[in-house]
């Protein structure tokens, strides 16, 4: 079938990106599902880093390549062999699409899948194959996803079946956002109630991150970010505290009594690392969340590390499980205790991509979502009916 999709024909292109346009809305022919595959409708689609660091190098991904990974849709057609989805369902989209008999699937840390990570470093569904072409020529999946379009072809195991009245926009957030974010504090960390916790990065993860912390109980929760209008939305978010970066030291020290016991870096960079490493209390925790340019090193004291009995510990995925923690997440939501709507910076249309991705480095949107032209729009009382059936 013929579809419309963002595809990227090289790495690398300077902003802005209004005017460069890496992005281009071309036509595709999108081949039918394979054995295990799922024909999905995208109706939302967020625009986050991992696509941006895809454009500026500093993620690099094999190219020409439809770029997108965190989304929501409707599946519209079943491949052989899946007999737990049906169409009409309605899923949620995650970037690594756990093959559930390896090593790191067997041990319960499906987001660490070796052959997803080898499927997605290749730019191809999880069983190999890639069912995108132009003029007769392959086109690579991003993280399995590629949901800049108006339609997908993934593998069962890239979604996660939702309840049918989750407003798009709200649901594609769970795809990556949110676990990334929630699960770092929950799963990766586990925070204690009671205990500080501190996010380095206020971009949608960190933010994310944020509403963990406080669902968890953590006190106090802290926020850092050089942008004012993100530390004024971690407030909102429930931070009991957000500093510049240039105060976050002492400022975190001050209000802790010598540092958070967990720290939380988001932002993916060398910088934000080293202030959450030094902003953490003896003994206390530091989780790398952000994903940096894979050349990027930091610099910490290993006598720190040593003598002051400090952790230090990566987070992919929010070391989570989608099919288990999804509709976790989702529960939350509906409880109203995930407000994660406050991440969205606004909707788009898939021909704006580019005006987004600058609005993106800019450091000024949150969360913005691509959403079809016939996507009904999100209400609350649409919500609230949803919470009753939760």
């Amino acid at each position: 079938m013929k579809i419309r999709a963002a595809v990227l024909d090289s790495i690398g292109t300077p902003g802005p990106y209004a005017e460069s346009r890496p992005l281009r809305i071309e036509e595709l022919e999108l081949d039918p599902p394979g054995t295990g595959e799922l024909l999905v409708r995208i109706m939302a689609a967020g625009i986050c880093h991992s696509d941006l660091s895809v454009i500026d190098g500093s993620r690099p991904r094999p190219v020409p390549i439809a770029l997108g990974h965190e989304a929501a849709g409707i599946v519209e057609e079943v491949g052989d062999a899946v007999d737990d989805v049906q169409a009409g369902d309605h899923v949620v989209l995650t970037f690594v699409p756990s093959c559930g008999t390896c090593g790191e699937c067997s041990s319960g840390r499906p987001a660490l899948c070796g052959v997803a990570a080898q499927a997605n470093a290749e730019g191809c569904l999880l069983g190999g194959a890639r069912r995108l072409r132009r003029d007769g020529n392959q086109i690579h999946h991003h993280l399995g996803v590629s949901a800049f379009a108006n339609y997908a072809v993934v593998s069962r195991r890239s979604v996660v079946v939702v309840a049918p009245d989750i407003p798009f926009e709200t649901a594609a957030l769970f795809g990556c956002a949110v676990l990334t974010g929630v699960g770092a504090v929950i799963e990766t960390a586990g925070v204690p109630t009671g205990e500080s916790a501190a996010i380095f990065g206020l971009g949608g993860v960190g933010l994310a991150a944020v509403m963990g912390a406080v669902v968890v109980g953590a006190h106090p929760v802290i926020g850092v970010d050089p942008i004012a209008e993100r530390r004024t939305l971690a407030r909102q978010l429930g931070a009991d505290a957000v500093f510049a970066p240039d105060e976050a030291l002492e400022g975190t020290r001050d209000l802790t009594g010598g540092g958070a016991r967990y720290t939380f870096e988001t932002a993916g960079k060398p910088a934000a690392f080293e202030a959450a490493y030094r902003s953490a209390a003896r003994g206390g925790t530091t989780v790398a969340v952000g994903l940096p340019d894979p050349g990027a090193t930091v610099a910490l004291s290993t006598a720190s590390l040593v003598g002051d009995g400090r952790t230090i510990v990566g987070s992919y995925m929010g070391s989570t499980a989608p099919q288990r923690d999804v509709p976790r997440l989702l529960g939350l939501w509906a409880a109203g205790k995930l407000p994660v709507e406050r991440l969205q910076s606004g909707s788009l249309r898939l021909a704006d991509v580019n005006e987004g991705m600058d609005a993106l480095a800019s450091g000024h949107a949150v969360r913005q979502l691509i959403t079809a032209d016939d996507a009904p729009t999100p209400h609350e009382p649409l919500r609230a009916e949803w919470r009753k059936t939760a």
